[in-house]
């Protein structure tokens, strides 16, 4: 019985990790999809050309992670999940101008760098034994520092300034995808299985592994990316 007990509670855990990682992985192919189509309609570059519009689903993109994190008690798991997926279709369209600037060869391939790095940090982070919190909670404290960093660089356009801030924000984010990948694990213990709580944890586990990245795909663009000629 006792033996059934933990097949059952192993088997709830593996479920729960199993849809966080495919609600994430659904929300990127979204997103690529999306951007994908916009380059090669020739719509990227209408976003590009309007600043106000890009501005506006930059903020758009904003509200919704600020409203489903800090609301998430209070929606259905449903709306929720259809907030996360219209916050990858909005990224999608945000992201379509990555084609306008690098060559798809190099955007392809700091993909493959980035799902590398994400799967082995995932990986290290629901597999270690080692307390990850003391770390998470020093790279969020980081990414603050990291945003300030960026405001403030934009009005002195330092090269030097923006390199550091592009080496920092993968450590940060390399970092925080463990941490965010051992929560998950510990959200997985809970045992709500088939609960309503289960998939609105699903929902934001997925979109932390989501913005972990997405952000760390545009960080290695920086650095493996090839600029169209």
């Amino acid at each position: 019985m006792a033996r059934s007990t933990v097949f059952d509670r192993a088997t709830v855990q593996n479920e729960f990790v199993r849809r966080v990682y495919n609600w994430m992985a659904l929300g990127l192919a979204v997103t690529a999809i999306t951007a994908l189509y916009l380059a090669a309609s020739g719509l990227a570059f209408s976003l590009l050309a309007s600043p106000v519009t890009l501005l506006v689903l930059v903020l758009a993109e904003l509200g919704i992670v600020i409203a489903l994190s800090a609301a998430i008690g209070k929606l259905q798991s449903s709306t929720a999940m259809l907030m996360f997926f219209a916050y990858a279709f909005l990224n999608g369209l945000t992201l379509s101008i990555i084609f306008l600037v690098y060559t798809k060869a190099s955007i392809a391939s700091t993909f493959f760098i980035t799902a590398g790095t994400f799967a082995a940090m995932s990986i290290y982070g629901y597999t270690t034994k080692k307390d990850l919190t003391s770390m998470g909670s020093f790279m969020t404290m980081a990414l603050i520092g990291i945003i300030i960093a960026s405001f403030v660089n934009f009005f002195l356009r330092s090269p030097a300034f923006y390199w550091l801030i592009t080496y920092a924000g993968v450590a940060i984010f390399v970092g925080l995808t463990a941490y965010d990948a051992q929560q998950i694990k510990e959200m997985s213990y809970a045992g709500f299985a088939g609960s309503e709580d289960e998939r609105k944890g699903a929902v934001i586990g997925a979109l932390r592994l989501y913005l972990d990245f997405i952000n760390l795909f545009l960080l290695f663009l920086r650095i493996f990316g090839k600029q169209n000629d």
